[in-house]
């Protein structure tokens, strides 16, 4: 028995269309998707991997040694959608400012049922979407009950999409704090905020440390060359401090009274600039994933200052890119190329 498909991409049985349908920056930019269709799509792929039904194998990273550049590559199943893919990222100038790097990354999707090609997709903009979403979700989960304020460290892509996520899995929050040194970036991300939220606006500070203390939770995005980094001390009780990017010192993690990581191999791999005197990371209390399917406990204790390490896995791009194409499709967007003839 053949099995078929009803998504309006993937050929039917008796086709062997190989052609491939290729989705730039600009056909993904136009499609409009709710920051509750990416939550709940991420968070679908987590539970999907916490079942046992997806695969998401640590990535592989390639850099040479004077550190200009880095490579990863991440291959992954996601067995929800009977889906494969393959995603790959590079980095170029990384010892240069933010306007002079390049940077590419890239996602191909195989349908798992039919063995035919679904869409090779610049990944930029899945990428910039599910990683708010999931620190997001790391904070619905992890937070205290009764959180009220958030700080934000960094304007970059993940800085100015941070805040209307949060308030999408956490709409009580009250203050919304932001730490920034980029002027074009901080009202870039008050002009995100205004757009998902009416109404809104965020309070830039100038302390970040300062901040910290006042905040439920602290979601970290900031680049490189930030001078922000959030020691131990400075989180008040039941804080929960998220490591997207950098901002946070690497005291926040050794002295957290839980860690909790989106997967402590990759945790291992990419966040080696975390580790103290000795090159050494403490040991993951618990990984996101059960905790979000509930086989395993983030928080135990209101007054837990948490440690949350947000570490793309590729099962979510997978998930968020499959979306994407679909909604692709349906719109008519993206080429068809015939690579393999």
């Amino acid at each position: 028995m053949t099995a078929t498909h009803a998504d309006p991409w993937i050929p039917g049985p008796s086709d062997d269309d190989t052609t491939l349908r290729l989705l730039t920056t600009s056909d993904l930019a136009g499609i409009d998707i709710t920051l509750a269709d990416v939550v709940a799509t991420v968070e679908d792929a987590y539970r999907t991997l916490a079942a046992g039904r997806s695969d998401n194998p640590r990535k592989l990273t390639v850099a040479p040694p004077d550190g200009h550049s880095v490579a990863y590559a991440m291959l992954g199943r996601d067995g929800s959608r009977d889906v494969v893919a393959v995603k790959t990222s590079y980095k170029h100038g990384l010892h240069k400012g933010r306007e002079e790097q390049h940077y590419y990354t890239c996602l191909t999707l195989y349908d798992d049922v039919t063995g035919l090609p679904v869409a090779m997709m610049d990944c930029g903009r899945v990428g910039s979407l599910r990683t708010p979403a999931v620190s997001a979700l790391l904070a619905r989960e992890l937070a205290a009950p009764g959180a009220r304020g958030a700080l934000v460290i960094g304007t970059g892509t993940q800085g100015r999409l941070a805040l209307p996520f949060l308030l999408t899995t956490l709409p009580g929050l009250e203050r919304l704090m932001l730490f920034g040194t980029h002027p074009d970036g901080i009202e870039a991300v008050r002009t995100r905020l205004r757009a998902h939220f009416p109404g809104r606006d965020v309070e830039v500070v100038t302390d970040a440390r300062a901040a910290a203390a006042e905040a439920d939770v602290v979601v970290a995005t900031a680049g490189a060359h930030t001078p922000a980094a959030v020691e131990a001390e400075d989180l008040g009780p039941g804080a929960l401090a998220i490591l997207v990017g950098h901002g946070l010192a690497p005291s926040a993690l050794h002295r957290a009274d839980r860690v909790v990581a989106t997967s402590e191999a990759q945790m291992r791999v990419t966040g080696t600039d975390m580790a103290d005197a000795d090159g050494v990371l403490p040991a993951v209390d618990a990984e996101f994933p059960p905790v979000l399917a509930g086989t395993a406990t983030g928080r135990t204790a209101p007054g837990q200052r948490i440690f949350a390490y947000n570490s793309g896995l590729v099962v979510t791009d997978i998930a968020l890119g499959h979306r994407f194409a679909r909604l692709a499709v349906e719109q008519g967007r993206g080429t068809r190329v015939p690579l393999w003839r």
